[in-house]
């Protein structure tokens, strides 16, 4: 089945940088757009960042734009988010997700948190 597992959340002070990780199995990762979303306590879900399978054409959400960097490496089945010059307005905890046949898919979350 579908597992994607988050990791490299934590604490950051402002202005800081941190990467995620999603190690991603049971589907042929490269051929499937990945993505990552957050959530902030009390606020909805958002997307973050998306990046397609083959041409890896990536889309930011205008928050983050210039300073976060989604890529991937289909051969460790992985998708990375690094996010750098971090603000307080970034803590939550960020999702890895994909779609498939009209389904979505999520990973537990990884808890990011920017204070000083």
């Amino acid at each position: 089945q579908v597992q994607l597992v988050e990791s490299g959340g934590g604490l950051v002070q402002p202005g800081g940088s941190l990467r995620l990780s999603c190690a991603a199995s049971g589907f042929t990762f490269s051929n499937y757009a990945m993505s990552w979303y957050r959530q902030a306590p009390g606020k909805e879900r958002e997307l973050v960042a998306t990046i397609t399978s083959v041409r890896r054409t990536t889309n930011y959400a205008d928050s983050v734009k210039g300073r976060f960097t989604i890529s991937r490496d289909n051969a460790k089945n992985t998708v990375y988010l690094q996010m750098n010059s971090l603000k307080p307005e970034d803590t939550a905890v960020y999702f890895c997700n994909v779609r498939r046949y009209d389904r979505n898919y999520w990973g537990q979350g990884t808890q990011v948190t920017v204070s000083s």
